[in-house]
């Protein structure tokens, strides 16, 4: 059988190696302790198929636990493994420092920086949502995350020249027909699949409530939008159909606006 990571031989030559190279002897016992881990998994696992009889002789179980020590050691050391979790904990042991602060995600917002969380945004915009819903037949989730996806969660709303939030989550541009209040921004095109910078006037609301019922108004009785109201039973149709019609010029526009669908529906199951 194989030698034991933790025998008297890797004991004194992890203690000369501690002397010469602190940082390298840490590396060198997280590996041990993670073979010491992997093989003791891997014997937990074979004990259990030797009580249910898929193992039934001695000579069967030796070979089986030399194979599970062989495994354990080619398991040992990979990059992102457990080995480098107890090395880095070793580390600030040592040094007497205290553990790390993961670092915050890109998607998600900075303290301090504006923007709600995705389920602070759901909760805060179901309710027009469901309103909206009542009116057109349009699932409420479809349409809370399609402003998320058009928002960014809230965090790139279009705003008014003095900075104030226009209410217009879901993008929609002041056409000649629209006579309310318009802001002006600049945005994403895609012109013959590459992005371009544009100036346009999208609309502008008194409410998130409005801009909602809006949107609901346009794809429910718009002829454009027809086989999107065909397909509110599927969040891949849905989104797949307002990208045949036009809604937006981004050739990923569907699938995009698909994961966020699924995201919404696993945050209002979670919410309960």
């Amino acid at each position: 059988m194989a030698v034991s990571p933790t025998s008297n031989t890797s004991i004194d030559a992890l203690r000369a190696s501690a002397a010469k190279d602190p940082k390298a002897a840490i590396k060198e016992a997280a590996k041990q302790f993670e073979a010491l881990f992997m093989q003791q998994l891997m014997k937990s696992m074979r004990d259990a198929s030797l009580a249910s009889g898929m193992l039934d002789n001695e000579t069967s179980a030796l070979g089986t636990e030399m194979l599970d020590t062989q495994f354990a050691t080619k398991l040992t050391g990979m990059k992102g493994g457990l080995s480098e979790v107890i090395a880095r904990q070793l580390e600030r042991q040592m040094s007497g420092a205290q553990p790390a602060v993961p670092a915050v995600p890109e998607t998600a917002p900075r303290p301090g920086k504006a923007g709600p969380t995705q389920a602070a945004f759901v909760e805060q915009h179901s309710d027009a949502a469901e309103a909206a819903e009542k009116a057109s037949g349009i699932p409420a989730a479809f349409m809370v995350a399609q402003a998320a996806h058009e928002s960014g969660w809230g965090r790139r709303e279009i705003r008014n020249a003095d900075g104030s939030s226009s209410h217009n989550l879901f993008g929609i541009k002041a056409g000649p027909g629209w006579k309310g209040p318009v802001a002006e921004v600049t945005t994403t095109e895609y012109v013959d699949g590459q992005a371009k910078k544009v100036t346009a006037k999208f609309r502008a609301y008194g409410s998130y409530a409005e801009s909602f019922a809006d949107y609901a108004r346009m794809i429910s009785t718009s002829p454009r939008y027809t086989g999107v109201m065909q397909s509110t039973g599927s969040a891949v149709g849905f989104a797949q159909n307002l990208q045949k019609a036009g809604y937006a010029t981004d050739p990923a526009y569907a699938d995009k606006l698909a994961r966020t669908i699924n995201t919404t529906l696993r945050l209002q199951r979670a919410m309960g």
